[in-house]
């Protein structure tokens, strides 16, 4: 049976990428693609997808659902730069809440069969001992999980008041190949691969004992297929990604070891240079059982083989301008590695 389905963000990592998997395994599924390029690159999307140049906030997203016939929605598009909201706070609420709520409005508005919507580990805040599980109260710490949790309250309410069906998924630390290396602001494994191919050094904020959980995008690919498909994926939250606990001084040390062995410079020392740190959550690991049990997660991919396939990637894209804010809304207490 064929199916419709929009991928919003489809530029970006996770958009890109899922569309990849989609048309490589689900034949009978046609792929419309929405994106403003405004944080991902044209060159990502997949020829095959019927894409739609298009910002959420003010462009007509329902002249999309009047001329596709959309089975399931996959809204990825968000302007993800935690540290970075408390300074563009009405970009934040814009990017993240504004925009979902007009797709909301077009999902309910057309019967979607299902949105699957990813939210962030940040609407946890500091969590239960750095520990985080679905049923816990959210409680987060800083704008943009602020605003992902409002998007979790809202679609649940247009489930509960429209009848929209829904998946809301929570990944974390996700990096792989068609990331954007070039947002000094956002995705910590690529910020240090722009680094390196440009002469500089890497660089971490604070002592860098902060615990992560990082996630190969190509591992989430199949469970972000079935948290649209499978009925026991309706009306639940999971978490999604990788499931080893690991510190940022270990994954700059993991970084480098490939960074030594793929380009044979084992005598030479990368150096590391720490900042002042940022107002962030210390320790950020999620549950992962939900996601095994009923997306059929598995984790595959450790750390040291991701960051190898993503390095032969970004050693050979082109040397883009990087991306910095020429004006933030709040200077005000501002880190010194962001002013401008």
């Amino acid at each position: 049976m064929s199916k419709t389905v929009l991928i919003t963000g489809v530029a970006g990592l996770l958009g890109s990428r899922l569309a990849d998997w989609i048309i490589d395994n689900q034949p009978n599924t046609t792929v419309i693609g929405v994106d403003d390029l405004s944080g991902g690159f044209e060159e990502n999307i997949n020829p095959k997808v019927k894409f739609w140049q298009m910002n959420l906030i003010e462009h007509p997203i329902e002249n999309i659902f009047e001329v596709h016939d959309i089975d399931y929605v996959f809204h990825f598009a968000a302007y993800a730069a935690e540290g970075l909201s408390p300074f563009i706070r009405a970009y934040n609420y814009d990017n993240n809440l504004k925009a979902t709520a007009r797709l909301v409005n077009e999902c309910i508005k057309k019967d979607v069969k299902r949105l699957v919507f990813t939210s962030t580990l940040a609407v946890y805040g500091h969590g239960y001992g750095g520990i985080f599980n679905e049923t816990q109260q959210q409680a987060p710490i800083d704008p943009y999980g602020v605003a992902k949790y409002a998007c979790e309250m809202d679609i649940q309410i247009a489930g509960e008041q429209h009848g929209l069906d829904w998946c809301i998924i929570r990944p974390h630390n996700v990096y792989g190949i068609k990331q954007n290396i070039w947002d000094k602001y956002r995705n910590v494994l690529g910020i240090w691969m722009f680094q390196y191919l440009n002469g500089m050094d890497i660089t971490v904020f604070g002592d860098g004992e902060q615990t992560r959980a990082f996630s190969y995008i190509d591992d989430s690919l199949k469970p972000l297929w079935n948290a649209a498909i499978k009925p026991e994926a309706s009306k639940e939250i999971i978490n999604l990604g990788g499931i080893e606990e690991i510190s940022i001084n270990k994954a700059a040390e993991t970084l480098i070891e490939v960074l030594q062995k793929e380009e044979g410079i084992d005598d030479f020392k990368i150096p590391i240079k720490y900042l002042e740190a940022r107002h962030e959550v210390k320790h950020s690991i999620p549950t992962h059982q939900k996601s095994i049990d009923i997306l059929g997660f598995e984790h595959k991919t450790d750390l040291k083989k991701g960051l190898t396939e993503m390095w032969k990637w970004a050693k050979q894209q082109p040397m883009r301008e990087r991306f910095v804010w020429p004006n933030y809304e709040l200077e005000k207490g501002i880190y010194s590695f962001w002013k401008n």
